[in-house]
This record gives C-alpha cells, sequence and structure tokens, in this order.
C-alpha cells in the first residue's frame, strides 16, 4: 500500500502540466485502492500547495461524488446496503443541514459515501445534486490540505479535543424544529 501511494506520488509530481489532472483522478479512484480522502488532501498540499491543492481536492471529491451518483443508479445494491448503514448512522429522523453535512464530511470517521446518499435523498436533480456535493467538498480540501500535517501529527488527547469540538459543531448546526404528522401525535397511546 505504501509502495503504492509512493508511486503515485511520484509519478504526479514528474507530470509537469497533466499533474493537476492526475491528481483529480487519484481521488476518483482512491476508493477502488483504499487510501482514505485525508491522505489524498494531504498529498495535494504537498504537491500543489494550500490554495491549488485544495482546489483540486475540491474538483476530485465533486468527481467521485458524479461517480457515486452514477453507480447508485447502476447498482441499487449498494444503495440498499448504504442505506441501511445510514437508517443505523441518522435513525431516520434527522434532516441534516448544508452546515451539518460539511461538518460530516470533516470528520475522518464517518464513511464520504453516506453523506453523498443523504445527498442524492435530498436533492431533486443531478444538477442540485453536483452544487450540494462541490459545497460540501469545500471544508474537507481546504482543512486537511491546510491544516493535514497538524492534524496528522496531533497526539491522541489533541485527536480528542478535535473530534469532540466536530461533534459540537455538529450539534450546533441542526435543524431547530421537528415536524410531527397529525397521525402520530393524536395516536392513541398503547398502555
Amino acid at each position: 500500500m505504501e509502495e503504492l501511494l509512493e508511486r503515485s506520488f511520484l509519478f504526479i509530481e514528474q507530470s509537469g502540466w497533466f499533474a493537476p489532472l492526475f491528481f483529480v483522478l487519484l481521488h476518483v479512484f482512491r476508493q477502488v485502492l483504499f487510501i482514505p480522502v485525508l491522505l489524498i488532501c494531504l498529498l495535494g498540499g504537498y504537491l500543489f500547495g494550500t490554495l491549488y491543492g485544495s482546489l483540486y481536492s475540491i474538483f476530485g471529491l465533486t468527481a467521485v461524488s458524479l461517480v457515486f451518483y452514477g453507480l447508485i443508479q447502476i447498482l441499487p445494491s449498494m444503495k440498499d446496503k448504504l442505506t441501511a448503514l445510514k437508517q443505523r448512522f441518522l435513525k431516520g429522523k434527522h434532516q441534516l443541514t448544508l452546515p451539518q453535512m460539511m461538518i460530516m464530511r470533516l470528520m475522518p470517521f464517518i464513511h464520504f459515501h453516506l453523506v453523498s446518499l443523504y445527498l442524492i435523498e435530498s436533492t431533486k436533480n443531478v444538477k442540485e445534486y453536483t452544487k450540494y456535493s462541490f459545497l460540501v467538498s469545500i471544508p474537507p480540501a481546504v482543512v486537511y490540505t491546510a491544516f493535514g500535517d497538524m492534524i496528522h501529527e496531533l497526539p491522541l488527547a489533541g485527536t480528542v479535543v478535535f473530534a469532540i469540538f466536530l461533534s459540537l459543531l455538529f450539534l450546533f448546526f441542526r435543524k431547530k424544529r421537528t415536524n410531527i404528522r397529525w397521525d402520530e401525535f393524536f395516536s392513541p397511546k398503547n398502555s
């Protein structure tokens, strides 16, 4: 795995003008190679700097989301498995806001495509899905590219503090209202 990542790193570094294209393609194929988003964004910061690395990562993460959208249309069984995971994680009662989805994408322990599935289910068409996927890809691309080394080098206590901070942000940006259907509210209680 390390050797494959090292070869990819050298190939992109020596590609000249094609390096950004190969980097975006690495984002798309990273899921097949089981490489975490964090590592690819770190690589982007190292190779291209914060600004260009972030831009290329945003485009790469959006491309991954579009590939996922296509796969979900072709393979409904994949959608069923991720829907079961989503139900287990969100318990089916939460409506996530855009800032919450951005924060979820920052959390390395939340499956990348869980947010993509939620976006598919909450958007009307591929154009709207692409727009929201682009927006939701901005925080992880910028944070992991700019501060990736710092996050990666944090001791365990720093990592725990960062995870707690992200969890608090997630709760802060939740929707403040709850919709209860008429028949649920007035249903007879079973004693």
